[in-house]
């Protein structure tokens, strides 16, 4: 008579169940960390005649870091290779 255990079973569930927990509780605080930091008022990008400013929003532009001037055609990328 041969016997079939079932706490193979078992021992791959509690595992499975802790996963689905966690990602469960992981979901539900970024969900709530992003209702949180909403502002009111969503910024817009308005297109100048060679730059783009940032409107609105709760980002505050001059916190914002600047790019360094282009020197015309010049300028070669870092990272370019012939």
């Amino acid at each position: 008579m041969s016997r079939v255990s079932t706490a193979g079973r078992s021992v791959g569930v509690l595992p499975l169940i802790a996963g689905v927990a966690s990602a469960i509780a992981l979901t539900g605080a970024a969900f709530y960390t992003v209702d949180a930091a909403s502002c009111g008022e969503s910024g817009q990008y308005i297109r100048h005649d060679d730059h783009l400013e940032l409107v609105g929003g709760c980002v505050d532009g001059s916190s914002l870091p600047h790019s360094p001037e282009k020197a015309g055609n010049e300028a070669v990328p870092q990272n370019y290779r012939p």
